[in-house]
């Protein structure tokens, strides 16, 4: 099922001795980690290059089961999104990245994990057809968040706050063109808009109001879908000129 890279190896450490490094030892770890860094961002690349559909990228939750409402809505979109031509791209855990490459799978559709090792919770889904592996985080979040049309974020928790911030940071920063940030659950995302809306915006201005109109909140799956596939075709930001191009013809 799955067309998988070679395992990471030789990782660094992951807690350094407390003892004084010689020069020659940070050069050595300091080595270890551009050499892991580099080989990540090949390969992800690689694979990126390989998904020549257009894609949408889905974050949310590893802990929700099976028969979880967010489990099932995320599969019945991703299947829906897949029906219609685009790749579906997730972090290739269980939770809601299970549930929207399943959806995407069960579609016959191309179903991409970009996944990572973690102490708990990172268990590679049965659904996936293309992936990489990841140590690091900030190297994985590059790759989900490279060239799809749209993400949707699902409930989560720490992870999916870090990444949902950091594509608001890249998108309010114009470090990526404007695409379409989908929040998909009233329940639990306007409280945040709230947040927003009173906290940083009004009593201590620390984002614009243009801020808070970088994305949508809704529960509406034909909504979603619409939006998603309004969205115009990208492919990344300033990619070399001998990329392929199979999806700005798409």
């Amino acid at each position: 099922m799955h067309k998988k890279d070679k395992k990471i190896v030789n990782k660094p450490d992951k807690f350094l001795d407390t003892t004084p490094l010689t020069l020659r030892e940070i050069d050595e770890e300091n080595r270890k980690r551009e050499s892991l860094i580099n080989s990540e961002i090949e390969q992800g690349f690689n694979l990126i290059k390989k998904t020549d559909k257009k894609s949408v990228t889905f974050f949310g939750s590893a802990r929700f089961p099976e028969d979880h409402p967010y489990y099932q809505k995320a599969r019945r979109i991703a299947h829906t999104l897949a029906k219609r031509g685009y790749a579906v791209v997730t972090g290739g855990g269980p939770g809601i990245m299970e549930a929207a490459n399943r959806g995407a799978f069960e579609a016959n559709g191309r179903s991409v994990g970009f996944t990572i090792e973690l102490p708990r919770e990172q268990n590679r889904n049965p659904y996936i057809t293309d992936s990489s592996d990841f140590y690091y985080f900030f190297t994985r979040k590059v790759m989900l968040t490279f060239s799809a049309e749209a993400y949707l974020m699902f409930p989560g928790g720490f992870g999916t706050f870090d990444e949902t911030f950091e594509i608001l940071t890249l998108v309010q920063t114009k470090k990526i063109d404007p695409v379409p940030i989908i929040f998909v659950g009233s329940e639990f995302w306007e409280p945040l808009r709230g947040l927003l809306n009173g906290e940083l915006l009004k009593k201590f201005s620390t984002i614009d109001e243009q801020d808070l109109t970088l994305f949508t909140i809704s529960d509406d799956e034909e909504e979603i879908t619409r939006i998603v596939e309004q969205a115009p075709v990208r492919v990344g930001v300033r990619l070399p000129n001998d990329w392929p191009t199979s999806k700005e013809n798409s």
